[in-house]
């Protein structure tokens, strides 16, 4: 059993900032490829930011600038910084990653998300 638990939602003003993590915990041989989407109502699950086992980022053009991933393999945990928030911001965030288990199977996990609101 895989399990990816995120934390660090809330309510912000515009123009704040929030620091959300995510932990994989479980039967994991290896983490490869973690990331950040998101949900807004009404609308389709997208990318946020990705970040390779060895650092290497990618980011939605709408965060640049704005958002950081960063990981800690020896945690198996992600982190997304947010600064500068904005109101089309808000949605529920969720942690993906894309590992092995120790039973060598390959897995596509998802946490369970939380809800990051910008509003004044």
């Amino acid at each position: 059993q895989v399990q990816l638990v995120e934390s660090g939602g809330g309510l912000v003003q515009p123009g704040g900032s929030l620091r959300l993590s995510c932990a994989a915990s479980g039967s994991i041989l290896r983490i490869n490829t973690m990331g950040w989407y998101r949900q807004a109502p009404g609308k389709q699950r997208e990318l946020v930011a990705t970040i390779t086992r060895g650092g290497s980022t990618n980011y939605a053009d709408s965060v640049k600038g704005r958002f950081t991933i960063s990981r800690d393999n020896a945690k198996n945990t992600v982190y997304l910084q947010m600064n500068s928030l904005k109101p089309e911001d808000t949605a529920v965030y969720y942690c993906n990653a894309d590992l092995i288990t120790a039973g060598w199977r390959p897995v596509d996990s998802w946490g369970q998300g939380t809800q990051v609101s910008v509003s004044a």
